[in-house]
């Protein structure tokens, strides 16, 4: 995202006008929600690229969103509440241009009303055992599903979605049972090489050490029958929904009204949001990758907060007391007493235990063995290792190549001497050159974008000099970014790798190095479609001694960007020069499949010069085409990501437990034919970089993540066609180079 700092501008100088009406002392909630609404409509109207009029489509839109958001699966309001809302389906712009809440204070309280109604309903369900015999189903398309028309109903609809969930897991259980009982001779390393099998890409430390744990607890246990699974199923998903229930009873009245302001400010764009003062905290973290704390991830149980992982590197982790599992009961600040943590909510206890650099803060924790016990934490910088590009070396043919991995394009804006993305890569190709790679993978598979700068910065490590990526806003006015670097850090044979989620940032890329036939773009058919620029305006800025506290932040759309051909990457994104199929490729989820996306369109191209620099890349492309059409492989993936789709559309499971397990059965017959996908390995060993593999000697935690980043390298058959795809661009520029040899030598001769 680029700070558009005109827009800035002309937005704080118009704000003027705002202040002469602001309320000058906070008199309630609703009057700073007012306010919050007035604010967020006059910044959006001024400030966006193309903002859509505030009238009664406009109106429908958020209706229909907002509802969505608070009842999904309708299983809280009943139609008689639909009745009574639906008079406000064209009158939501006339309340947003009236500072009028009656739609929300409606919907809110309502709500509020039918959730605690709904723990009834579901308490209920689970009080005694389900009848599995019985004949009847459950249809989980939600969106087109009536809402029930009375508690009755209602109460009917909890009760199969429960019957639904405690069903799954008894049968699930039952499984378990009949392979515990058939692999009772099995070891522990036996059972965990298919438990890791089984999970493939969904398999974490998380899950290996809860299986683990399991085994353990019931490899000497005699087996359990119906009755006993049946109980423990109910004891579970209640246990599951009280989990869930308290979550939302965290929730204030705020954290509703931030909904209801989302859907509002999503009807001009997709990418148009609200974070409040909590989630633009949460932004600014996921975009610079670091945060000051004590480095450890924290999850609510019941009244409780967990411990669930320490962060490699960080504070918490460095002193080796706390652990994941610990429950933490008390917060105190240095000298100060103790705060009781119990019962609060989950983001409040974040609040309390999250600090600046240098303090202190003293952890009162119950341990899992029951003691109690104090731990003091200074607390420090924490760099959150998962946000940062990654690098690991392969070899083929006796050519060497790296792959680099970049999750996102991230930045610290308040910190330009900090570290980010394009700085980061930069330092991970200097590394790869001085191992004596010949070709370069560039992975931004599941990239969803970030920093417009740094992408700049990127692309040009790959290109001598020139345009990167054209900008446009609102007034039509065209901005050219370009790398005027003429240094090329990587001149060999380069490789991108995208998908249906390498959005934004990534395109930029892609479409960059694509447009420059820099290098060859493989992966999905196209990439997600995302075209536009947003810039994040902190709210407060516009309110001159507000009493209403931290008001958040608005992100919106302030342009839109264009390939340096003239198109824009906007619904079409970037089509990749080798399209492979994946198992999300006949699924709706790019940016196309979004009602109210912008437009694409497309403006005159800049200069700039293809590179001519690298032989045969159009034979390369056609050389991994054809291993595509002839890889059995490939054609099993293509041939699963349509059962997939047909998949997606079917919404109706019987609740009798022997058409359930007949159902499931032929699921997993039809899922052994794609069981290769899962087992697949492919002929390449991936290594860290020396520099990387000393600091895994002193770091078990960074290690197991490496280990597993290279496990998975090692099962990606993209990577393999990646890597087949440098090698024939360096063989044959190997061959086009001994060709000049002899031709030298024969005119010397």
């Amino acid at each position: 995202m680029k700070r558009n700092y005109k827009v800035l501008l002309v937005i704080t100088l118009l704000s003027v006008a705002l202040w002469s009406f602001m309320p000058k002392e906070k008199s309630s909630d609703p009057e700073k929600d007012k306010m919050l609404i007035e604010l967020l409509t006059f910044v959006i109207e001024k400030g966006h690229y193309h903002p859509a009029a505030i009238d009664d489509t406009f109106s429908k839109g958020v209706y229909k969103d907002y509802l969505n958001a608070l009842d999904p699966s309708k299983r809280f309001f009943m139609q008689s509440d639909i009745d009574e809302f639906a008079k406000y389906e064209t009158q939501i712009d006339d309340q947003i241009k009236n500072k009028d809440l009656t739609f929300f204070d409606l919907t809110y309280t309502r709500l509020m009303q039918r959730m605690e109604e709904s723990k009834a309903y579901y308490k209920l369900a689970l009080e005694k055992p389900f009848d599995y015999k019985k004949l009847e189903s459950i249809n989980t398309d939600y969106e087109k599903l009536p809402f029930c028309k009375n508690a009755q109903e209602l109460k009917e609809r909890w009760r199969l979605q429960v019957k639904l969930s405690t069903l799954s897991s008894l049968v699930e259980k039952q499984k378990l049972e009949e392979d515990l009982a058939k692999d009772k001779n099995k070891t522990l390393e036996e059972k965990l090489k298919d438990f890791r099998a089984n999970q493939g890409d969904k398999l974490t430390p998380e899950s290996e050490k809860k299986f683990i744990a399991d085994f353990e607890k019931r490899k000497n246990q005699a087996p359990k029958g119906y009755e006993q699974l049946e109980k423990e199923t109910r004891e579970s998903t209640l246990n599951s929904l009280n989990d869930n229930f308290s979550f939302i009873k965290d929730l204030d009245r705020e954290d509703w009204f931030s909904i209801y302001v989302n859907a509002i400010s999503s009807r001009f764009d997709p990418h148009t949001s609200y974070f409040g003062p909590s989630e633009k905290e949460k932004f600014d973290v996921s975009m610079s990758g670091k945060l000051e704390g004590i480095g450890a991830r924290l999850q609510k149980k019941n009244d409780f907060t967990e411990i669930t992982e320490l962060i490699s590197g960080g504070p918490a982790w460095r002193g080796k007391e706390l652990e994941a599992g610990d429950i933490v009961l008390k917060v105190a600040q240095a000298d100060a007493e103790p705060v009781d943590v119990v019962g609060m909510r989950l983001d409040d206890v974040v609040k309390k235990i999250k600090g600046p650099k240098g303090t202190e803060v003293r952890l009162t924790v119950k341990k899992t063995d029951g003691s109690i016990k104090v731990i003091t934490i200074i607390r420090d910088q924490v760099e959150i290792e998962e946000t940062y590009v990654k690098s690991s070396v392969v070899e083929k043919d006796g050519f060497k190549y790296g792959i680099i991995y970049l999750p996102k394009f991230y930045i610290d804006f308040e910190d330009q001497n900090s570290r980010d993305a394009g700085k980061d890569v930069a330092i991970e190709v200097e590394r790869l050159k001085k191992e004596g790679v010949q070709g370069i993978v560039m992975d931004v598979r599941d990239n969803g974008g970030g920093s417009l700068k740094t992408v700049v910065d990127i692309a040009g490590l790959f290109i001598e000099q020139g345009p990167i990526v054209q900008i446009q806003s609102a007034s039509g006015k065209k901005e050219v970014l370009f790398d005027r670097d003429s240094k090329v850090q990587w001149d060999g044979p380069l490789v991108v790798m995208i998908n249906e989620f390498s959005a934004s940032a990534s395109e930029i890329l892609a479409a960059a190095i694509q447009d420059y036939k820099r290098g060859v773009i493989i992966g999905s058919k196209q990439s997600y479609g995302k075209g536009t620029v947003q810039n994040v305006i902190d709210l407060n800025q516009f309110v001159r001694g507000s009493t209403y506290g931290d008001l958040g932040a608005l992100k919106t759309t302030t342009q839109k960007f264009y390939r340096i051909n003239g198109g824009s990457t906007q619904l079409e994104g970037v089509k990749s020069d080798i399209a492979i199929p994946d198992r999300y490729s006949y699924l709706k989820m790019g940016e196309r499949d979004i009602d109210n996306a912008m437009p694409w369109d497309k403006i005159d191209p800049a200069d700039y010069k293809i590179w001519d620099k690298q032989n045969n890349f159009d034979l390369a492309i056609a050389k991994s085409r054809e291993r595509m059409s002839n890889n059995a492989q490939m054609k099993l993936i293509d041939d699963n990501a349509k059962w997939l789709d047909e998949r997606n559309k079917e919404n109706v499971y019987s609740l009798n437990i022997d058409k359930f397990k007949a159902e499931q059965k032929a699921l997993d017959e039809k899922n052994k034919k794609y069981k290769p996908i899962v087992d697949y390995k492919n002929a390449f060993d991936f290594n860290s970089l020396p520099y990387e593999v000393e600091e895994m000697n002193k770091d078990s935690v960074l290690k197991e993540k490496r280990d597993r980043w290279h496990e998975s390298l090692s099962k990606d058959i993209y990577i393999e066609e990646a890597i087949h795809i440098l090698n024939d661009l360096q063989s044959e520029n190997n061959k086009g180079l001994t060709t000049k040899i002899k031709k030298d030598k024969l005119v010397k001769s």
